[in-house]
């Protein structure tokens, strides 16, 4: 039975055929902070941004409009990419009323395993933060990378690099660019961009 405080992840995985990257953040915002139905919905976090600027040299490229992302663009240039979206959490406690993952407490981890069993292409797994991480290393039983670095491990057979990439939140306080040079060395070592 559910902690009647604790929060189950709203959205299922995105998990396009021949995804080649599984990038997982810790845990949505909540809805009153979202500006679309997908993962980093929240306006004020870079991660479109940061997609934007480096397929499309415009960091509005996913924008619809001033205070929304495009969903279907992004979805459809995840499929295109081969990029698989999720969290490490599936059901938090948020011990402050915020998306800090700060004052996240995990209830229930994500089956990551189980996400990477319907991923039979992806080869990598990108954590968007420090809260992703912590809650990803005991299940692929890996070392922790240091942020913008990378550890391997082997999972069902398969050579794999987990990518410990800087939080795409703005509560980091660095600049989109800052942030988009750690993702574009970890983009072209998977041979993505």
């Amino acid at each position: 039975m559910n902690n009647p405080s604790s929060e189950v992840h709203p959205l299922a995985p995105f998990l396009p055929d021949g995804a080649r990257v599984l990038m997982l953040g810790s845990f949505p915002p909540k809805r009153v902070r979202w500006s679309m139905e997908f993962f980093y919905p929240n306006l004020q976090n870079d991660m479109w941004r940061i997609m934007g600027l480096l397929f499309f040299g415009d960091k509005a490229h996913f924008l619809a409009d001033p205070k929304h992302f495009d969903r279907e663009r992004i979805m459809a240039f995840c499929r295109t990419v081969g990029l698989a979206l999720y969290d490490t959490a599936s059901e938090v406690v948020r011990l402050r009323d915020n998306a800090s993952d700060n004052f996240l407490q995990v209830v229930r981890p994500t089956d990551v395993c189980g996400l990477l069993d319907r991923l039979p292409e992806c080869r990598a797994v990108v954590t968007t933060g420090e809260k992703a991480t912590e809650t990803l290393v005991g299940q692929l039983r890996c070392q922790r990378p240091a942020v913008g670095g990378s550890a391997p491990f082997e999972y069902a057979g398969r050579r794999m690099q987990l990518f410990r990439m800087p939080s795409s939140s703005r509560a980091y306080p660095r600049s989109v660019e800052w942030k988009a040079e750690f993702y574009r060395k970890m983009f072209a070592a998977v041979g993505m961009i």
